[in-house]
């Protein structure tokens, strides 16, 4: 997803605040913020995060890889057949 700009605006304590544009709501009500240098990060605020205990738990976390991936067998000779 696209980044896009919003204005910041202080208010009285000097806490700054902005408003999270259609399109980049969170699930839940709370979050958490860390910067990381320039960057702000905003992410949903997670109860507990259990390590995976599984293989399966491991894989159902991950997100999928779109990518699409060359032929390495492209230009190679065919196998020759062996006879043992």
């Amino acid at each position: 997803m696209e980044g896009t700009t919003v204005q910041l605006r202080e208010e009285e304590d000097g806490a700054q605040v902005f408003v999270v544009p259609a399109g980049f709501e969170f699930p839940r009500g709370e979050v958490t913020i860390r910067k990381d240098g320039d960057r702000l990060i905003i992410e949903p605020a997670v109860a507990e995060r259990k390590a995976p205990q599984t293989w399966a738990e491991l894989f159902d976390q991950m997100e999928t890889i779109d990518v699409e991936w060359p032929d390495v067998d492209e230009g190679l000779l065919p196998l020759d057949d062996i006879e043992l």
